[in-house]
């Protein structure tokens, strides 16, 4: 047997050019830290009493604003932000600018002199599985405290969007924190910590994050802590977290319950749909996107869903049906065009799927190149 030969010196090169990229990357990181570590805060919330309720993390996205948990604050009277920079000075939070239940997110306003403040910029497109990350945060009151890790994957929730689970280890206070790339950038918003014989860190993806939007100050008393009043709204929360974790067949246990407590829930109806998908019943999946959208005809995204139930089980034609319904509600609604140029392209309708791809190409550059990778 013939072996192809190399240079004797040609290892040594490899391994001094693996070598080269550690020790820059090692270095990179450090001041990369330096950089965005000013803009990341450790929040202190108190009940009426101005007993200290519990602690976590967040971060300036603008002058004034800054981005935590939902959870973090509910239910608190008095909220405080203490600056990891310098001698770490403490300020008290005006109140709540805008939240997001579902994406578990807050937007809260404090009155901090403009010098003290450095806003961190939200990365425009998702990771890469595999990817470089850090988080900055206060686990276990230990603030300002750095891990790092890779991206193991990203997953989609319908009506909250995508999920990056990760795998720097999070603890109790990291709620809140910015998941970093290597840019600078914030990908995502630490958001649930599992622990099942191994620890799940997920975050929310910071597209989310870049639609908290407000202007007008609420005060906390106006957000009360979570009562167990609404049953359906308590078994849509859980199936969500299972969601998170891409646990289908508990959270459609879940969502199933939320529906039949109340039959009018369009959000509850949409994730059986999801999961039924994703159990390959697609045929019962399509039932509960047609009930989803008897409540919100008018629902992008409940469309484009339907429109992959029907690719999954077959029926193509309703699938284009579906697709380019959504992107008559939405126009500039980048994955139901990426669905229609697959889909024209399995039929057979190249000049079709062609024109479909030209219009990705504009809105998601990242998803275009997907579809010239499946599509040969």
């Amino acid at each position: 047997m013939n072996y192809r030969s190399f240079p004797p010196f040609l290892p040594v090169v490899l391994l001094l050019l693996i070598t080269a990229s550690t020790v820059t990357a090692q270095q990179a990181l450090p001041e990369l830290v330096r950089k965005v570590k000013p803009a990341v805060v450790s929040i202190i919330t108190y009940d009426s009493e101005g007993e200290p309720l519990m602690t976590g993390s967040g971060f300036f996205v603008d002058h004034c604003k800054v981005v935590t948990n939902l959870h973090v604050i509910r239910g608190a009277t008095k909220v405080e932000i203490k600056m990891l920079d310098g001698k770490g000075r403490t300020y008290p939070a005006a109140g709540i600018l805008a939240v997001d239940t579902e994406g578990d997110l807050a937007l809260i306003r404090v009155d901090v002199p403009q010098e003290r403040t450095r806003s961190i910029e939200l990365a425009s497109d998702l990771p890469d599985e595999g990817e470089t990350i850090f988080v900055i945060g206060n686990p276990l009151k230990l603030e300002g405290s750095v891990s790092d890790g890779i991206v193991s994957a990203v997953r989609e929730v319908p009506n909250v969007g995508r999920i990056i689970q990760i795998t720097a280890p999070i603890s109790h206070g990291n709620s809140g924190s910015p998941v970093f790339n290597l840019r600078g950038q914030v990908l995502g918003v630490v958001t649930v910590k599992v622990t099942n014989g191994q620890n799940i860190n997920l975050a929310i993806a910071a597209a989310r994050v870049r639609e908290l939007q407000g202007e007008n100050v609420r005060p906390f008393s106006e957000l009360p802590a979570r009562t167990k009043a609404d049953l359906s709204e308590t078994l849509y929360q859980n199936g969500l977290e299972s969601l998170w974790l891409g646990n289908y067949e508990s959270a459609l246990s879940y969502f199933q319950n939320a529906v039949n407590k109340n039959p009018r829930r369009a959000d509850a109806w949409t994730q059986v749909g999801y999961c039924k998908v994703k159990q390959g019943k697609n045929v019962e999946a399509i039932r509960a996107y047609e009930r989803a959208l008897e409540l919100k005809p008018t629902a992008a995204e409940i469309h484009n869903k339907l429109g992959d139930a029907y690719y999954y089980a077959g029926r193509l034609l309703d699938a284009i049906d579906s697709y380019s319904q959504a992107v008559r509600l939405e126009p500039n609604y980048a994955e139901a065009y990426y669905n229609l140029a697959v889909t024209y392209y399995e039929t057979g309708n190249r000049t079709m799927a062609a024109t479909e791809a030209r219009i990705l190409q504009k809105l998601d550059g990242k998803l275009y190149e997907k579809y010239l990778s499946e599509t040969p």
